[in-house]
C-alpha cells in the first residue's frame, strides 16, 4: 500500500512553495487535507461503488524523483504519490473498478491496498466527479501569447542589449551606479517617501506580472496575494501548476521576476543618463531615476535572503527536490534549542516529514537562523538610524518653531506614511494567524 500521499498547492512566488506535508495514518496513507480546507471525509461515503467504474475529472501525472504528482489543472488540485499509489489510480482513472484494482494491486506489490481510503482522497482532492457532473473542461488561458512573446528568441536579444549599454554607461560614468544616497534626493521627506511608493509599486506589478506570463507560456493559472516574510510586506504570485511540469521547464517562471527587476534597474540607468543624472549638477528626474534604481537594486538583493522564502529559495527547493523545507527547518531549530533548555516535552516529531527536507534541514537550519539575525542587525544597525533621523527631524519642526507651512505639512504626511508601511505588515501578520487557528488540519485515516 502507498505509504503516503502528499496533498499539496504547488509551487509559487513571490513565487511560494506551500506544500503540506502528512501525517502517517494506520492501515493506509496518510493525506493532507489542507487543499480543501481541512474539511473531514468519511471514507465509506465516498459516494462510490466498489463493483462500478470510478468517474474521474481530467488528471495530469508528472514523475519527478521518487514521486509521481497528479493532479486537476483546472482547480489547481494537486497531490504527491508514490509510484505505487499513482499506478492505483491509473487503473481507477482507467475505468477499473475499486475490486479489480485492489486485485491488481495486490497481484504486482504482493501487498493488499486500502482502495477505500485511497478515493475518499481522491474525492477530497476533487479528482473524482459523480454520474450526473460532466468531466471539468480546462478554458484556454488569456495572455498565453504575450507571455511566449515575452521570452522570445527576439526579446531576450534586446534584453541583452540593454544590460550591455547600462554596464557600459555605468563604466564609463561610474556616477551612474545607483547607492544609498540617490534615495534621498530631496529635503521634503514626504516627497522622497511618496515618489519612491508611486515608482516602486507598478515596477512591483512587473515583478509578479513576469512570473505570470513566464507561467501562461506554460498555460499554467496564476492568481496574486499580499503577505509577509518575517517584517516584509510582499505581494506573491502562486503558480500551482509548476508542480505538474516537468523541472527544467519551472526554472523561468520561478527566476522570470528577478529578470524583471534587472531590466528595469538597467532601463533606470539608461533613463538617468539620457535625462542628466550625472554631472555637478544633476537633475532631478535623473536624480530620482537613480533612487528608484538603487530602491530596485535592494529588493533584489533581498531575493538572495532565500531564508525568507524568496525567488532563490523556491529555486533551491526545487533543485533539490524539497517539499517543505522552511516549516521543517524551523521545527529542527526549535527541537535543537528545547534540547539546549532541557524542554523534552516541546520537542516536535519530525518522523513523517519528507526525507529529503530532513537531510537539507540539518545545514539549512543554521541558514535560517544566520539569515534572520542579519536581517535583524542591517534594520537596527544600517536603516533604522536613517528613519530615525528623519523621523527626529519631521519631528523638531514642529518644535523649533520656525519651521514654514509646508514644511510641517511635509513632516505630517511623511510620519503618517511611515506609520502606516510599519503598521499594515502587523496588521496582516495578525489576519493570516487568526485564519490559520480557524482552519483546523484533518488527516484521513
Amino acid at each position: 500500500m502507498p505509504e503516503q500521499i502528499t496533498s499539496s498547492q504547488g509551487t509559487s512566488s513571490q513565487v511560494t512553495s506551500s506544500q503540506g506535508t502528512s501525517g502517517q495514518a494506520p492501515g493506509g496513507p496518510a493525506v493532507s487535507s489542507e487543499a480543501t480546507g481541512g474539511q473531514a471525509v468519511d471514507s465509506q461515503a465516498t459516494g462510490q461503488s466498489t463493483r462500478k467504474p470510478i468517474l474521474f475529472h481530467p488528471l495530469v501525472y508528472l514523475e519527478d524523483g521518487d514521486g509521481v504528482t497528479i493532479g486537476r489543472a483546472d482547480i489547481d488540485s494537486y497531490a504527491i504519490f508514490p509510484p505505487d499509489g499513482a499506478q492505483l489510480v491509473r487503473w481507477l482513472e482507467g475505468g477499473a473498478t475499486a475490486d479489480e484494482a485492489a486485485r491488481r494491486y495486490r497481484d504486482t506489490y504482493g501487498e493488499s491496498a486500502d482502495v477505500e481510503d485511497v478515493l475518499a482522497a481522491l474525492e477530497e482532492l476533487g479528482f473524482t466527479r459523480t454520474v450526473d457532473e460532466e468531466p471539468a473542461e480546462t478554458a484556454p488561458l488569456r495572455w498565453q501569447r504575450l507571455g511566449r512573446a515575452t521570452f522570445s528568441p527576439y526579446a531576450w536579444f534586446c534584453y541583452a542589449a540593454l544590460a550591455v549599454t547600462a554596464v557600459v554607461l555605468m563604466a564609463r560614468s561610474p556616477s551612474l551606479v545607483p547607492r544609498s544616497h540617490d534615495l534621498v534626493f530631496s529635503s521634503y521627506y514626504s516627497l522622497v517617501n511618496l515618489t519612491l511608493l508611486v515608482a516602486v509599486t507598478p515596477l512591483i506589478a512587473l515583478h509578479e506580472i513576469f512570473h505570470a506570463l513566464a507561467g501562461r507560456r506554460l498555460a499554467i493559472r496564476s492568481r496574486l496575494s499580499m503577505s509577509y516574510r518575517f517584517y516584509f510586506l510582499v505581494v506573491e504570485t502562486a503558480l500551482d501548476g509548476l508542480v505538474a511540469v516537468p523541472r527544467r521547464k519551472r526554472y523561468l517562471p520561478i527566476l522570470a521576476g528577478m529578470l524583471a527587476d534587472v531590466l528595469v534597474l538597467c532601463a533606470l540607468v539608461v533613463l538617468a543618463d539620457v535625462l542628466g543624472g550625472t554631472g555637478s549638477h544633476p537633475s532631478l528626474a535623473g536624480r530620482v531615476c537613480l533612487g528608484v534604481a538603487f530602491a530596485t537594486f535592494t529588493r533584489l538583493l533581498w531575493q538572495f535572503f532565500f531564508y525568507l522564502r524568496t525567488d532563490i529559495y523556491v529555486l533551491i527547493t526545487t533543485m533539490l527536490g524539497n517539499v517543505d523545507l522552511h516549516g521543517v527547518a524551523l521545527r529542527t531549530l526549535r527541537n535543537r534549542v528545547n534540547r539546549l533548555l532541557g524542554r523534552r516535552d516541546k520537542i516536535t516529531d519530525l518522523s513523517t516529514a519528507h526525507p529529503v527536507d530532513l537531510k537539507a534541514a540539518r545545514w539549512y537550519a543554521w541558514l535560517v537562523l544566520a539569515g534572520y539575525t542579519i536581517s535583524l542587525s542591517t534594520t537596527l544597525f544600517a536603516l533604522l538610524p536613517v528613519f530615525v533621523h528623519m523621523c527626529v527631524n519631521s519631528v523638531e519642526r514642529f518644535t523649533s518653531g520656525g519651521a514654514s507651512a509646508l514644511r510641517l505639512l511635509d513632516s505630517v504626511v511623511f510620519l503618517v506614511l511611515l506609520l502606516t508601511q510599519t503598521l499594515l505588515p502587523l496588521w496582516i501578520a495578525l489576519r493570516d494567524r487568526a485564519r490559520r487557528r480557524s482552519e483546523a488540519v484533518h488527516v484521513v485515516a
